[in-house]
């Protein structure tokens, strides 16, 4: 078969999903990813950049950085970082994003699909002040689809495992892979 071109072709390879695996995924928060999602400190957030390429970014925080402001709407801070903003400026020109939503420790994964927005209102700021100091701004993401993953991947990589744990001698700092990498 060679290289796969056609949905068809992916149909021939695997069996149907099961009627359940299709039926998860829900329009809006409930009980169980809202508990969840009170629980994270970490998040990966996809955006798409100009080009059309999916682009990547870490967040997290302490355990609830991730606000669930209403059954359809969550909401973090945009804190500290590189001020790259290359998902700010996804955000802001193409607002579809997603979502994955770790707990160390838990093999299940909440996955999110939605559009994202930027805030920099009083009353919003307000929500994720942290010592009196506001952020500079919120990103809310509106609902659109949601899922618990299953955690074969989590379970695969032994990822919270602490025997599966690597010790970073083989990796030099963040700043010398850079200046490798750019020649400076």
């Amino acid at each position: 078969m060679g290289q796969i071109c056609q949905p068809k072709q992916l149909d021939e390879l695997y069996n149907e999903a099961h009627p359940l695996a299709l039926k998860k995924e829900i329009d809006e928060l409930e009980k169980h990813s809202i508990a969840f999602i009170e629980h994270c400190p970490f998040i990966i957030m996809s955006t798409k950049d100009k080009n059309g390429f999916a682009d990547v970014s870490p967040r997290g925080g302490d355990a609830g950085f991730v606000k669930v402001l209403d059954s359809k709407t969550i909401a973090f801070a945009d804190t500290a970082g590189n001020n790259r903003l290359d998902s700010l400026r996804n955000i802001v020109e193409r607002p579809e994003a997603g979502l994955l939503f770790m707990i160390p420790g838990i093999g299940e994964v909440v996955r999110i699909k939605g559009r994202a927005s930027l805030h920099t209102d009083n009353d919003t700021l307000n929500l994720f002040a942290e010592n009196n100091k506001p952020p500079k701004l919120v990103i809310k993401i509106s609902v659109h689809k949601l899922l618990f993953h299953c955690p074969k991947a989590i379970a695969v990589a032994k990822l919270w495992s602490d025997e599966n744990k690597v010790e970073r001698a083989f990796l030099p700092s963040l700043l010398s892979i850079i200046q490798d990498q750019t020649k400076e």
